[in-house]
C-alpha cells in the first residue's frame, strides 16, 4: 500500500507520494506518481501528473490508460495549436479515461479477479484551472479540485493521513501563505512512523502549474536541496509541536493563544 496527497495550491496541484509498495510480508520501493509530458521538436509540452495507489500491476496499467488517453488528445489537438486542454477538454479526457478503466475492471472481475486500485489526475487547464480528479474502483471520476481541494489515495489515508489534515484544520482556500510542499512531507514521515506499508518521506513530489514569467503550464519534481530543507523542517516542527503541548500543561492554551497571536500580528 502507500500513501499519496494531491494538494491544489494557488494556480496548481502538487502531488507528493512515499515509494514503499507491498507484496504480502515483502515491501519494495516503487514508483508511485506519473509526471505526462511530451516532448516535440525539443519543447516540452507539460500536461498532468497522474498518482495511484493499491495494486502494483493495476496502477501501472492506470497510468498507461491516462497517458494513452492524453496522447491521444495531444496529438489530434494539443501538438497542433501548441496549448493544454481547455477545461472542458479535460472533463472529455476523463470521460475516456473513465470508459477505459471501467472496461479494464469489468473484464478483471469476470475472470474473478477483483480490482483495488485508485487513481488519479492532477492537471491545469488552458484558462489556468487547477483540476483534480479521483478514479475509484469502478472507474467512476469524482472532481475534487473545487470541494474538497484535495485527495488522498492508499493505506496511509486511516492510519494518519486524513487525521492530520483535520488536526491542522487545513482547508485550500485558508492556507495560500503555507508551504503545502513540506505539509505534505511531513504528513508522509508522522504516517510512516505507524504504519510500516508507508515509506518515509524520500522526495516523490511533483508539482504543475501555470507559470506567469513563461506564460505557460510546467511541472517538474522536488528539487534535491528543498528535499533537504523539508527533512529538517519536519525535525523542528515535531519538537515544536511537543513543546507546544508542554507549555499549554504548564502554563495554559489561553495564555499562548494569547502569545501566538501577538507574534503573527
Amino acid at each position: 500500500m502507500t500513501l499519496v496527497i494531491a494538494l491544489v495550491w494557488g494556480d496548481g496541484v502538487l502531488v507528493s507520494s512515499d515509494s514503499r509498495a507491498s507484496s504480502g510480508f515483502v515491501f519494495h520501493e516503487e514508483k508511485k506518481i506519473k509526471p505526462i509530458y511530451f516532448i516535440i521538436d525539443e519543447e516540452e509540452y507539460d500536461l498532468a501528473i497522474a498518482g495511484g495507489a493499491g495494486d502494483a500491476t493495476l496502477v501501472k496499467q492506470g497510468f498507461r490508460i491516462i497517458e494513452d488517453t492524453f496522447r491521444e488528445w495531444f496529438n489530434s489537438v494539443g501538438f497542433k495549436e501548441k496549448r493544454n486542454p481547455y477545461t472542458e477538454e479535460v472533463e472529455s479526457i476523463v470521460s475516456n479515461i473513465e470508459q477505459k478503466l471501467m472496461r479494464r475492471y469489468r473484464e478483471l472481475r469476470g475472470i474473478g479477479i477483483e480490482p483495488s486500485v485508485s487513481l488519479l489526475l492532477a492537471t491545469v487547464s488552458q484558462e489556468r484551472k487547477p483540476l483534480l480528479y479521483v478514479f475509484d474502483e469502478r472507474g467512476l471520476a469524482e472532481p475534487m479540485h473545487d470541494n474538497p481541494g484535495y485527495a488522498l489515495l492508499g493505506k496511509g489515508v486511516v492510519t494518519g493521513g486524513l487525521l492530520l489534515l483535520r488536526l491542522l484544520d487545513y482547508r485550500p482556500g485558508e492556507a495560500w501563505e503555507w508551504d503545502l510542499g513540506l505539509l505534505s512531507a511531513f504528513i508522509i514521515d508522522m504516517v510512516s512512523e505507524i504504519d510500516p506499508s508507508v515509506s518515509p518521506f524520500l522526495g516523490e513530489s511533483y508539482f504543475i502549474r501555470y507559470e506567469k514569467e513563461k506564460d505557460k503550464i510546467v511541472l517538474g519534481p522536488l528539487k534535491e536541496e528543498v528535499y533537504k530543507e523539508y527533512k529538517e523542517k519536519i525535525k523542528k516542527r515535531k519538537t515544536l509541536i511537543k513543546l507546544l503541548w508542554n507549555t499549554a500543561e504548564n502554563i495554559g492554551e489561553n495564555e499562548i493563544e494569547q502569545e501566538l497571536r501577538k507574534l503573527i500580528e
